[in-house]
């Protein structure tokens, strides 16, 4: 079992940046591709980036691409999400999720969720 913690939400105003954070505990993730999702109440859970196991390879959804970077430190078992320039329709509950690339079987780990609200 992967217990996942996120933290660094908050309010903050359009233009400004937040740095979320992932903390695993359980086993280590250091086999897993681990990404960050994000959910309004008004829309599906959408998904925001991703970083490989050994953080090689990132992939970032078109609307944050250029603003966003995420991170990971295996040996700390952390996960970052750099959020520069945040909009408005940047607010929303930030989730972290862990997928084994051993088994590929999908996002089976998640945490509680971190909110972000950007004013404008």
């Amino acid at each position: 079992q992967v217990q996942l913690v996120e933290s660094g939400g908050g309010l903050v105003q359009a233009g400004g940046s937040l740095r979320l954070s992932c903390v695993a505990s359980g086993r280590t993730l250091s086999t897993y591709t681990m990404a960050w999702f994000r959910q309004t109440p008004e829309k599906e859970r959408e998904f925001v980036a991703l970083i490989n196991s050994n953080g090689g390879v990132t992939y970032y959804a078109d609307i944050v691409k250029g603003r966003f970077t995420i991170s990971r430190d295996n040996a700390k078992n952390t996960v970052w999400l750099q959020m520069n320039s945040l909009k408005p329709e940047d607010t929303a509950v930030y989730y972290c999720a862990a997928n084994s690339e051993r088994t590929n079987s999908g996002y089976d780990y998640w945490g509680q969720g971190t909110q972000v609200t950007v004013s404008s």
